[in-house]
């Protein structure tokens, strides 16, 4: 699990150290003035950043009002990215994890303030690490003190999951999630036989329907790893995630009131604001609140941008790391994503719709 040992902080980028950085690209800095405009932009950014395929799609209100696939999803065979193409989510996975552990909250089976060595948990720490602290990442140093995004702590919320139901978190992602969504291109890593299996979904089908990973020079294809956990592994396509943030908006899991606990910012110990809520990023740029994610890990990259106040949600994935690697997404730092700022300078900030 190299990659989910990746932190990021405002002061270091590891990030920049693992991986080559994007080679000098197209300026482009005129917001988008309409669909076919992001349509361009986005090419013309997968070209410059050597993405091999990348599938997108925009909610808006409570349908999908686009989506599409960009270049390959296996270069060697020739099969064109779709906007149903299965994607490594990376990251991604980890709001879904947030959706199964507040459920486990509202239920009142958890308590965020337990500590986690109830649950079978040893981490070192100069304080009690919590529950909360695994979902806000904030569980390093003085827990609460400071955010630091990593993968490994939060993925120790399998063990929480585990405890509480008696379910893996495949089984209960499955069950609570995927299949009442009937998410058919979603399911746990296929490199993990056991969780896969869980879906019910036909392995040689779902193989063919995944996009080929590649490495950073875009042409040279990687394994995937083959972890599975709260942390990063789910697979889907960009309509299934842009359904499933649909299903959130419609609170077809959470209650309003508990929904909107996951998107408020964490609170350090000192009291200054984080970038991260209960599994989701969350911050205001010009007054606008963002809840995102993204995903980063061997051959894969992902991101979710959701504007509540504009009934607004954006997927991107893709089958290399160049979308998300590079940035300083891992600090919380949204627009340092071109394929961000991409959606929000003209959706969001700027002037362009969605055709009627």
């Amino acid at each position: 699990m190299k990659h989910l040992l990746v932190r990021a902080t405002r002061s270091a980028s590891p990030i920049l150290l693992l991986f080559i950085a994007p080679c000098t690209v197209a300026t482009q800095n005129s917001p988008v003035k309409d669909l076919p405009g992001l349509v361009s932009r986005l090419e013309s950014l997968r070209r410059d950043y050597k993405i091999p395929g990348m599938s997108a799609a925009i909610v808006k209100g409570q349908a999908v009002a686009w989506s599409q696939g960009f270049g390959q999803a296996d270069v060697a065979h020739g099969v064109a990215a779709a906007d149903t193409t299965s994607y490594h989510l990376a990251s991604l996975t980890k709001t879904f994890a947030s959706t199964i552990v507040m459920q486990l909250v509202e239920a009142g089976q958890l308590d965020l303030e337990s500590p986690v060595a109830d649950f079978g948990i040893v981490l070192p720490s100069s304080g009690i690490i919590r529950v909360k602290h695994l979902l806000t990442h904030t569980s390093e140093g003085t827990p609460g003190a400071t955010f630091s995004y990593n993968g490994n702590r939060f993925g120790e919320l399998d063990r929480v999951i585990q405890r509480v139901t008696g379910e893996s978190f495949a089984e209960r992602v499955e069950r609570i999630i995927l299949q009442p969504l009937q998410l058919r291109h979603t399911a746990p890593n296929l490199l993990s036989p056991v969780d896969f299996h869980r879906s019910g979904l036909d392995s040689a089908a779902f193989q063919r329907n995944l996009a080929q990973g590649y490495s950073s020079d875009g042409r040279t294809p990687i394994a995937y790893p083959n972890y599975f956990g709260t942390a990063a592994g789910l697979m889907a396509s960009a309509l299934d995630v842009a359904q499933y943030s649909i299903a959130i908006d419609a609170n077809r899991f959470l209650t309003a009131e508990t929904q909107a606990r996951v998107f408020t910012p964490a609170v350090s110990t000192q009291g200054g604001t984080l970038p991260y809520g209960l599994g989701w990023f969350v911050q205001s740029y010009q007054g606008v609140r963002l809840q995102w994610h993204y995903g980063l890990w061997i051959g894969n990259s992902s991101l979710i941008i959701r504007v509540p106040e504009r009934q607004l949600a954006f997927v991107l994935l893709a089958n290399s790391e160049r979308l998300s690697a590079g940035t300083s997404l891992g600090a919380g730092e949204l627009l340092s994503s071109p394929f961000a700022k991409a959606f929000l300078d003209g959706f969001v900030f700027g002037t362009a719709t969605l055709p009627q």
